[in-house]
């Protein structure tokens, strides 16, 4: 377990957002990613506490470089946490945006690097090549990048990538920090070498703790020491209310408005998955292969923690659930598995903001787990580092 405060991010549903996991139509809840939206649930993030917002990639959103360089005039402690496949991208041209995204946003951008996908996603950008060779590539990429922003002229001369004299206009006072996330052998290696977070979707703690105690191995294994620590970041939805009781009915409600259908075509597209981490968050529903389960809590997988989400959505599928002391007691006991970054949402995104910032922010800030700081708007918020 870390000293530092942990730190507490939201999610920018760039995609669309929902009342329910799936989203339906506007004349049933879902919501367009327009701009005005958006800015409402980063201005609520912004207000509340919230360290930054994560902001996905992929043809199913609004590019995230662009959206939430548009939100920065309207915030003013959020950091915006860029998703980004580097593959597509040439690093010297990443290193550039990032240096002026520092410069325009007073230092407010953290990059999360993302390298697996389904192949049908990745045929979209015209990227074929194997899984290793994309990690391979990501690690070059990951080189050059920091190369670019830490040094006035950098060389490299790789299996990918050849640059010569590669650097950026001015060199951020603070580079952006690194997330990245990956459950295969080749991604944790990845990880280990070149990244400052490594982020895991919201797995019970006996799964994750086995995970972090190999990937610190790992990084000592690829020379880091106290100078360079690895951190630890994990992905979890949030249904928190002022009661237990409250909080499952608000997971029934969403469980209720899952289509059968819909959960069947995700199992099969699940069984088919490329990822070793989507693989590992399927299984964690698995039980409910057959159906949609009347009680919620037949998918609690550990205390207060749901795989409920896991049923229709890809990616992360779990969520923490409960009073706003009971999923405080998660998050701190994951904390001590060494976990400093938490990544939650939920559904949808404006509204849970606010019930997790005035409920669950206050009492991880009691807790002494989050630090206090003036807010912009009123009240005691939590610092932004």
């Amino acid at each position: 377990m870390s000293d530092a405060p942990l730190s507490v991010h939201w999610f920018l549903p760039t995609g669309g957002d929902s009342r329910d996991v799936v989203p339906t139509d506007p004349e049933h809840g879902a919501r367009p990613p327009s701009h005005p939206y958006l800015a409402q649930v980063a201005t609520a993030c912004d207000q509340l506490g919230f360290d930054a917002v994560l902001t996905p990639c992929g043809t199913a959103c609004e590019d995230a470089w662009i959206s939430t360089a548009s939100l920065i005039p309207l915030t003013e402690r959020l950091r915006f946490l860029v998703a980004f496949r580097p593959g597509l991208l040439n690093p010297t041209q990443a290193a550039q945006m990032a240096a002026t995204y520092q410069a325009m946003s007073g230092g407010r951008l953290l990059i999360n690097i993302v390298i697996g996908a389904e192949p049908s996603e990745l045929a979209r950008f015209g990227d074929f090549r194997a899984k290793d060779e994309r990690y391979r590539r990501a690690g070059e990429f990951l080189t050059i990048l920091r190369g670019s922003l830490e040094h006035e002229s950098f060389d490299f001369d790789g299996e990918f990538y050849r640059v010569e004299g590669a650097t950026t206009r001015t060199s951020p006072v603070t580079p952006p920090r690194i997330f990245f996330g990956g459950a295969s052998a080749a991604a944790e290696q990845v990880a280990a070498e070149h990244v400052d977070v490594y982020l895991a979707w919201g797995e019970p703690p006996v799964m994750v703790a086995e995970r972090v105690e190999r990937m610190r191995k790992l990084a000592a294994a690829a020379g880091r020491g106290d100078d360079r620590p690895l951190g630890f970041g994990i992905r979890f939805h949030a249904i928190s209310r002022d009661t237990a009781d409250e909080a499952w009915a608000e997971a029934g409600r969403l469980l209720h408005g899952m289509d059968p259908e819909a959960v069947r075509a995700a199992r099969t597209d699940f069984a088919g998955t490329a990822s070793e981490g989507q693989r590992r968050m399927a299984a964690l529903s698995a039980g409910a292969a057959d159906g949609v389960p009347a009680d919620p809590r037949e998918l609690e997988i550990h205390p207060n923690v749901w795989s409920g989400v896991g049923l229709v959505r890809g990616g992360a599928g779990t969520a923490l659930v409960g009073s706003h002391r009971e999923v405080a007691d998660r998050i701190e006991e994951y904390h001590e598995l060494g976990f400093d970054e938490f990544i939650l949402s939920g559904y949808p995104h404006l509204e849970e903001a606010w019930r997790v910032g005035d409920g669950l922010l206050p009492e991880l800030r009691r807790r002494g787990l989050v630090d206090e700081h003036e807010g912009p708007a009123s009240g005691r918020v939590s610092t932004f580092r």
